[in-house]
């Protein structure tokens, strides 16, 4: 094994605690002295990955794929929602008003704050963004979009309006929203080109629904304990959960660490 992959919100990140775990930390810290290359693969973008403490690793798939870069700054891939989605969006917020929330590389800004829009930013622990007003996303070079529609409406969005763009689903109130064709799978394999890996060397460990393509499509899948029944079945393992040192226990019983 020469590259781990880790999910971060029910994976490396506790919901309960916002931390990712003492043993979590020592060891991944023990499987990179061993040799492995580990990489964060994430649905949240750059702005939002402030929850990692002490961990070490080597680089980052955020945005559910759609950016990847290395911890000495290397931009391995950068794929950004094409602007007349952006604009289609701008007009159908304005007569179906939502909260949407766009975020770069480098910041992130919403048209307005709801109540499902606050309540998921406290589930993740995360600061609310910056409040603009909605054609300031034209003006921006958005690499994910986070919104705020129902499950019902999101095959009408997706196909009329994000013509050009996936959605990425693992709460009702919300889905992420990124350039089609992107997923943590295309992420991983952009990931091992660059560090010259192949797919059979790699593992990667998720707990939601973001995680599926990534969990079919690396070999050595690991669904955490607090996973779904449908993540699960979408993984070869399935270890203890995230608030019972899932990670450490399963790398520890393999014989990686």
């Amino acid at each position: 094994m020469k590259a781990a992959f880790f999910d971060i919100d029910g994976t490396l990140v506790s919901f309960k605690t916002h931390t990712v775990s003492q043993s979590t930390v020592d060891a991944i810290s023990q499987l990179r002295k061993n040799g492995v290359k580990v990489f964060i693969a994430t649905g949240r973008p750059r702005p939002y990955i402030d929850n990692l403490g002490q961990l070490e690793y080597d680089g980052i798939i955020s945005a559910n794929g759609a950016s990847c870069r290395m911890t000495d700054g290397t931009i391995v891939r950068n794929v950004l929602v094409d602007k007349s989605d952006l604009l289609r969006l701008t007009a159908y917020c304005h007569q179906h008003p939502m909260s949407v929330a766009f975020a770069t590389e480098e910041q992130s800004f919403v048209n307005m704050l709801s109540p499902e829009f606050e309540e998921v930013y406290n589930l993740l622990h995360i600061s609310l963004p910056e409040i603009r007003p909605l054609e300031h996303c034209l003006e921006s070079e958005v690499v994910q979009v986070i919104a705020f529609f129902s499950v019902s409406s999101e095959p009408y969005i997706m196909s009329d309006i994000l013509r050009e763009c996936d959605s990425y689903r693992w709460h009702p109130s919300f889905a992420d929203v990124i350039a089609k064709g992107n997923s943590k799978s295309t992420g991983i394999d952009a990931v091992l080109r660059h560090c010259g890996i192949e797919l059979s060397e790699a593992m990667a460990f998720g707990d939601g629904g973001n995680d599926i393509p990534m969990l079919r499509h690396v070999p050595c899948s690991v669904a955490m304990g607090n996973a779904s029944d449908i993540v699960k079945s979408n993984a070869r393992y399935v270890t203890a959960s995230v608030d019972d040192d899932g990670i450490a226990e399963f790398l520890t019983k393999t014989g990686l660490i």
